[in-house]
């Protein structure tokens, strides 16, 4: 096993346990700047469904999501989890295009928030490839 990627495995970890509580914790106590953002997406997508429940569900999701990460044993849950988030997250990219571009290819600060979701994906592979290959050598 390779020490310098157990350490990053749980660099990543923790970066995403930060990430995924906190945003995820400020949609709880409403002070999320992207909720008017996400006001907007639900109204297109699924307007039956109230605000105020549904971004304190969210948060409380994402807060949920930050603590699977710290458990190992989880990473195949959670990585799903993530995937199916970020394919929510990525959904105003299409369906909100006034608010997410301001030209061809250059995002408002809202579109540049969404499109670093790459990163997140990335650093989930890659948690997940090394907890997969860590697993298969015990």
């Amino acid at each position: 096993m390779n020490k310098s990627l157990k350490t990053a495995s749980w660099v990543g970890r923790i970066a995403l346990f930060i990430v995924y509580f906190w945003f995820g914790a400020i949609k709880v106590f409403s002070i999320s700047a992207v909720s008017p953002l996400v006001k907007n997406l639900l109204e297109v997508t699924l307007p039956f469904i109230p605000f105020e429940t549904f971004i304190i569900i969210l948060g409380i999701f994402e807060m949920v999501v930050g603590l699977l990460w710290l458990w190992p044993k989880a990473t195949k849950a959670t990585t799903i989890l993530v995937m199916l988030h970020i394919f929510a997250t990525l959904a105003p990219l299409v369906l909100l295009p006034r608010e997410i571009w301001q030209n061809l290819l250059v995002p408002t600060l809202e579109g540049q928030f969404i499109i670093k979701n790459v990163l997140i994906i990335a650093l989930a592979y890659f948690i997940f490839s090394w907890r997969e290959k860590y697993e298969s050598e015990r």
